[in-house]
């Protein structure tokens, strides 16, 4: 019990509402300002009218002590009304999250299989997909959204803490899934307008592409202007181009068509916005790329731990209803005696 009762006292907070115990003479003072009024010609005249006089009285006052019931369950009703709180354990609060949106190019040219994972030929969106998913694992603590774009722009997942919903998203994209062109200038423009109500010096986006912009009706560069207005940095990407492709013999050669990366107008949209444009002709210079946007967008260290108010009103609330429960059959007995 004394335990109990020393872990009770370190952790009490206090009460949420002190005001609540000016209540507790109102009672008295009701009794006070208030006194029962009686007829001094009583309508109805009987033998034991005396007795009664005593019963009305003495109520529960015929048990001895039985008055502390009553004014016991009042003052834990007025305990329970100034809200007394306990501190409970300890809690780190989650980290302040970067709101980082990550755009992922899905045109055509994203199937080429021009790029090396584990040994084996992959394509590309097979490699950004596995060094996406790591740089996913690090980024504990941040809001991260999925935009996907070809020939259109879209949003997959909104900004989420979960990123394994983010993770597996990502996992079911394939090339082609948004068309076979590529919409630059929109995706940047769909990002802004999702990162613009996010606190400002937070808003980030990541976006990767292999292409050049041959699509949508927003130019980069304009989409740039609009997301350095709104505050939103751009990281860039340009992945793949001027690789090579692997033959049925195994033997590396040239691919031959599809287009180059704009790296200028991706340098440029970085520039303006203040972000990094980076180069990735294979999956090591991509998944280096990604551990340096991890010491460019840091996560915050994790703020003091705090210990939550937990509310203990309902426990004097009982005990009142308890004590009120027991005095009623009291009172009764009281006036049974005071009637004999």
């Amino acid at each position: 019990m004394s335990a109990w009762w020393t872990a009770w006292q370190e952790g009490f907070a206090g009460f949420a509402w002190p005001w609540a115990w000016a209540l507790l003479p109102l009672p008295l003072l009701v009794r006070l300002l208030l006194p029962a009024r009686r007829s001094s010609a009583p309508a109805l005249r009987v033998p034991w009218g005396a007795r009664l006089d005593g019963v009305a009285d003495g109520g529960i006052d015929g048990i001895r002590g039985a008055w502390l019931l009553p004014v016991l369950a009042w003052v834990l009703l007025c305990a329970a009304a100034a809200r007394p709180q306990q501190l409970g354990q300890a809690q780190v609060p989650p980290r302040e999250a970067r709101q980082m949106l990550l755009a992922v190019d899905l045109s055509g040219s994203m199937s080429e299989n021009d790029m090396e994972l584990g040994g084996r030929p992959v394509d590309r969106l097979t490699a950004a997909k596995a060094v996406i998913a790591d740089f996913l694992g690090r980024r504990a603590g941040d809001r991260v959204g999925l935009l996907v774009f070809g020939q259109r722009a879209y949003m997959l997942t909104p900004l989420t803490l979960d990123r394994d919903s983010v993770r597996l998203q990502l996992r079911d994209s394939v090339a082609g899934l948004a068309g076979r062109e590529t919409a630059l200038g929109d995706a940047i423009g769909l990002a802004v307008k999702r990162l613009r109500e996010q606190p400002e010096g937070q808003r980030v986006l990541i976006l990767l592409t292999d292409g050049v912009n041959t699509a949508g009706v927003l130019d980069p560069v304009k989409a740039a202007e609009l997301a350095a207005a709104e505050g939103v940095r751009v990281h860039t990407i340009a992945f793949g181009g001027g690789g090579a492709a692997f033959s049925l013999f195994g033997i590396p050669v040239p691919i031959q068509g599809g287009e180059e990366v704009d790296e200028d107008t991706l340098r440029k949209v970085a520039e303006m916005t203040g972000g990094r444009f980076f180069r990735a002709r294979d999956t090591g210079q991509l998944a280096g790329i990604y551990a340096e946007l991890d010491r460019l967008e840091p996560v915050a260290v994790a703020a003091a731990p705090v210990r939550p108010r937990i509310e203990r009103y309902p426990w004097p609330l009982a005990a009142a209803l308890v004590l009120a429960i027991v005095a009623f059959p009291l009172a009764r007995t009281g006036a049974r005696r005071q009637a004999a």
